[in-house]
């Protein structure tokens, strides 16, 4: 019998706290990405590098909370 490997991934909650109107285009598509539409939205995302990437990106408009 084999044995079944839990599929618990890390996830972490990315809150936009800043608007990103007068920003560079790039930034502002890279917002969009991460699934933020408005203020104050929050989305719970997998943590991986690509997400870890477009969160550098555009580290001053968002902020970041570890998830369970």
């Amino acid at each position: 019998m084999a044995k079944t490997q839990a599929t618990e991934s890390k996830t972490i909650r990315v809150r936009l706290f800043k608007s990103p109107n007068s920003c560079q285009e790039r930034h502002r598509v890279s917002v969009r990405a991460l699934g933020l539409r408005k203020l104050n939205d929050v989305r719970e995302l997998k943590d991986s590098p690509s997400v870890r990437g477009l969160i550098n990106q555009v580290s001053y408009l968002v902020r970041i909370e570890e998830g369970a």
